[in-house]
C-alpha cells in the first residue's frame, strides 16, 4: 500500500467542480495517451453518472490479460481501507462495537497497545488515521521483497504494539498508517468471530452484490487478474496481506467498484446506502487546510467550495482511485495495472477543470557504472525537517523522501536523473573538484535545492 499522496513528493490539490464529467471519446483518448507513451500496462475507468448511469472505458492491448473491460480483476490495494470503514459502520450500527471502543477491548488478554498520557488507542482513532501509530512497524522486515508484507504475522504486530511509544497524543496528529487501519480490520474480524474476508463478504460485498471483489480468488477471477507491473513496466509479483488484511488486500473489478463507488454516493440507497453514509462525515483533520478524513475516507474541499469524498490504493504493481462529488454524486473509479498513480486521472473526471498534467516527457535511461552511482549516495537537505536519502544496491540507485517509501532513480545522463513512479527528475549539482554537493528535485514546475549533509 502506499501513501495517500499518491508517491508524490508534492501533492496538488483542487479547483472547482465542473457540471459533468468528460465523454467516454474524452476518457478514452486520455488513458490511450496514458497508455500508448508507456506509462501503464493498461487502464479501466467506472464513472456513475446523475441518478445512478453507470459507464466503463478500458483500454489496455499490452495489459496482459484479454478482455480488458470492466471485468478485469485487479488488486485495489488501500480502497481495501475504506471497505474497513464500512465494516466498522455496520458493526456500529448493528451495537456489536462503538467507535470510542478501546481496541484492546476486541484484542486477546494479555495484549498490549500503547497509550499516552492516559489515553488509549480507540476504533475511531485507528479509522481517522490519528492514532500516534507509525505508517508501517519497525520490525516490518520482508524475506521476500516482491511479496513484502506475505511473511508478517499478527505475532510480530502484538510484538511491535507491545513495545511502541507514541510520539504524540492519541488522536492529536493525522499520520496515515497501514498498521493502524491492519490492526482495525484485525480487531473488528476478532470481534465478529470470523475471518477478515468472511465478514466483508457477509457485511459488505454480498449485500451489494459485489461477486468478483474477494481476497482470495475464485478460480474465473484468477484468469481474468491483470497482472501488475512495476513503473518501469517489467511484471511483478501479486501481494499477500494477512496481518494487514483490512489495509490492502482486496481485489476487485471496475464493475463490483462501481456498484460500491454508486452505494457510497446515495445516502438512500439500499441496502447499506445509510451505513456507508456515516463513514464520509467529516471526523478529524487530515494535514492540510483544504484536507479532512471520515472513517477512512478523505475529503478535500475545492477553491469553488466542493467536496470531494475520495481514497487512493497501490501495491507493487497496481494503482487504484476511487471518489464521489457530494454536490452532484457522481462518482468515479480508475485501476490501473501498473504502479504509476491514478489520482489526476480520477480528479479530472470528478472535476474536469482541474487539468491533467501533460503526458511525462519520454526518457530514454542510460547505464551507469556502479563507482559513478556511488558519487550520489548521501542524505541532501531541503529543510532541517525534510531530507531526500540517496542509497545504492549495486547498479540502482534510489532516492527515499523524509516518510516516505523508496523510490528507484534511473539514469538518463551522468549527473541527471528521473523517477518512473511520479514525472520528477533529480539533478545532482558538483563543485570545481568534482565532488558532489547538493541536487535539484523537478516536479510539478518546481525546482528545490537540498544541500548534501
Amino acid at each position: 500500500m502506499r501513501r495517500l499522496s499518491a508517491l508524490c513528493i508534492l501533492l496538488a490539490v483542487a479547483s472547482p467542480l465542473a457540471a459533468q464529467a468528460p465523454s467516454d471519446s474524452a476518457i478514452f483518448a486520455t488513458i490511450k495517451g496514458r497508455v500508448d507513451a508507456g506509462r501503464f500496462a493498461g487502464i479501466a475507468v467506472g464513472v456513475v453518472g446523475k441518478g445512478g448511469a453507470q459507464r466503463t472505458v478500458a483500454y489496455g492491448p499490452s495489459a496482459g490479460v484479454t478482455p480488458f473491460d470492466g471485468s478485469t480483476v485487479f488488486e485495489i490495494g488501500s480502497l481495501t481501507k475504506t471497505v474497513t470503514a464500512a465494516i466498522l459502520a455496520d458493526m456500529v450500527a448493528k451495537g456489536e462495537v462503538t467507535l470510542d471502543d478501546p481496541v484492546s477491548k476486541f484484542l486477546p488478554a494479555g495484549t498490549v497497545v500503547p497509550s499516552k498520557d492516559g489515553r488509549v488507542i480507540t476504533l475511531l482513532d485507528l479509522s481517522t488515521q490519528s492514532s500516534g501509530l507509525p505508517r508501517m512497524p519497525s520490525n516490518f522486515a520482508p524475506k521476500d521483497p516482491a511479496n513484502p508484507y506475505a511473511d508478517y504475522t499478527t505475532q510480530q504486530m502484538y510484538d511491535f504494539l507491545k513495545t511502541y511509544q507514541l510520539p504524540r497524543g492519541v488522536g492529536e496528529k493525522y499520520e496515515y498508517t497501514n498498521l493502524g487501519v491492519g490492526l482495525l480490520g484485525h480487531a473488528l474480524a476478532l470481534r465478529a468471530g470470523k475471518s477478515y474476508e468472511a465478514l466483508v463478504t457477509e457485511r459488505v460485498l454480498k449485500p451489494l452484490g459485489m461477486k468478483d471483489t474477494r481476497i482470495t480468488l475464485t478460480a474465473s477471477m484468477q484468469k481474468r487478474l491483470a497482472p501488475g507491473h512495476g513503473p518501469d513496466g517489467a511484471v511483478v509479483r501479486n501481494w499477500d496481506l494477512p496481518a494487514f488484511a483490512g489495509a490492502g488486500a482486496l481485489r476487485s473489478t471496475i464493475s463490483d467498484m462501481l456498484r460500491y463507488i454508486r452505494a457510497n454516493a446515495d445516502s438512500t440507497s439500499r441496502p447499506l446506502g445509510a451505513v456507508l453514509a456515516t463513514t464520509h462525515s467529516e471526523r478529524r483533520p487530515a494535514g492540510s487546510p483544504s484536507l479532512t478524513i471520515g472513517l477512512n475516507w478523505h475529503r478535500v474541499k475545492t477553491p469553488g467550495g466542493t467536496t470531494l469524498v475520495w481514497h487512493n490504493g497501490g501495491t507493487g504493481g497496481y494503482r487504484t482511485f476511487a471518489g464521489y462529488s457530494e454536490a452532484t454524486g457522481e462518482g468515479v473509479v480508475v485501476l490501473a495495472n501498473t504502479a504509476n498513480s491514478v489520482d489526476e486521472i480520477g480528479f479530472n473526471l470528478l472535476d474536469p477543470t482541474m487539468p491533467l498534467p501533460p503526458l511525462p516527457k519520454v526518457r530514454k535511461e542510460v547505464t551507469l557504472s556502479p563507482d559513478v552511482l556511488a558519487r550520489y549516495v548521501g542524505t541532501f537537505n531541503f529543510t532541517p525537517a525534510f531530507a531526500l536519502v540517496i542509497t545504492r544496491d549495486g547498479a540502482q540507485l534510489y532516492a527515499q523522501a523524509t516518510d516516505q517509501p523508496r523510490f528507484a532513480l534511473f539514469a538518463e545522463k551522468e549527473d541527471e536523473f528521473f523517477l518512473k513512479v511520479v514525472d520528477a527528475q533529480v539533478s545532482f549539482t558538483k563543485d570545481s573538484t568534482g565532488a558532489v554537493t547538493g541536487l535539484v528535485l523537478h516536479q510539478n514546475g518546481g525546482h528545490g535545492p537540498a544541500k548534501k549533509k
